[in-house]
């Protein structure tokens, strides 16, 4: 008797080394240049690997698709929540974790790099690689020197996703301690809303008066919301 055929499928490999050339992003790359890519082809690289139904770069578009093709809430993943995605284990999403990290830290490194602060975009450029991709709220502030040099970047508190505490004396205890000329405040809003709320103006009135007495004003305060931003002193509301 005659064996039955074994018509079951034959395994297809979605690994990047298995695609046509012209689809593989590690050879566009070094081909081309890194800034040749997309966000999706980017992702494929640090993905690797798809699984049987989807490519990587299929399963790098199925996960930039869900953030809405949104860099910055792409980082504020967890690396559980990466792996709901079929075909992405913990070793791969603690990749994709690794490079987002790098990149905010790289921006931070530019951004610490100039040194002055001229205006509210500079404070925003500034603060926004550490803000922007948090899911809670925090309070920072700026230290300058008379020449508006920056001095330090410090964190004053924590809290949840509907609000954080500031309190005045430990802000203006920190600024003493850097013989600063003048602070910024910044914390950030993840809920997305620029707008700042009745405590958020609270805490900047106290911060003005006592930087008043103390003859160190506050210069601004900056909510960031994601890639925007409202400036107190923009505004005329400081």
């Amino acid at each position: 008797m005659s064996k039955k055929a074994d018509l079951s499928p034959i395994p297809v490999s979605n690994s990047i080394k298995s695609w046509a050339e012209d689809d593989r992003p590690r050879e566009k790359l070094i081909a081309k240049t890194a800034a040749a890519l997309s966000d999706v082809e980017l992702l494929a690289i640090l993905i690797g690997s798809g699984t049987r139904e989807l490519s990587a770069v299929d399963l790098a578009r199925q996960i930039y698709t869900s953030v809405n093709q949104n860099i910055n809430e792409l980082s504020r993943l967890s690396v559980k929540e990466m792996m709901k995605f079929k075909g992405i284990g913990e070793a791969k999403a603690i990749n994709i974790m690794a490079a987002l990290e790098l990149g905010r830290r790289r921006r931070l490194s530019d951004s610490m790099s100039k040194r002055k602060v001229t205006s509210s975009r500079d404070a925003f450029e500034l603060m926004h690689p550490v803000l922007s991709d948090n899911n809670y709220e925090e309070f920072w502030i700026i230290t300058l020197n008379r020449g508006n040099m920056i001095k330090r970047t410090h964190k004053i508190s924590e809290g949840s996703l509907a609000g954080t505490v500031a309190d005045p004396k430990k802000i203006f205890k920190i600024a003493l301690e850097d013989n600063a000329s003048s602070v910024i405040l910044c914390h950030n809003h993840p809920s997305g809303n620029t707008l700042p709320s009745k405590k958020d103006h609270e805490i900047t009135q106290k911060c003005k008066s006592a930087g008043l007495f103390l003859d160190m004003p506050v210069l601004d305060h900056i909510i960031i919301a994601g890639d925007n931003y409202f400036s107190f002193a923009d505004e005329g509301a400081l």
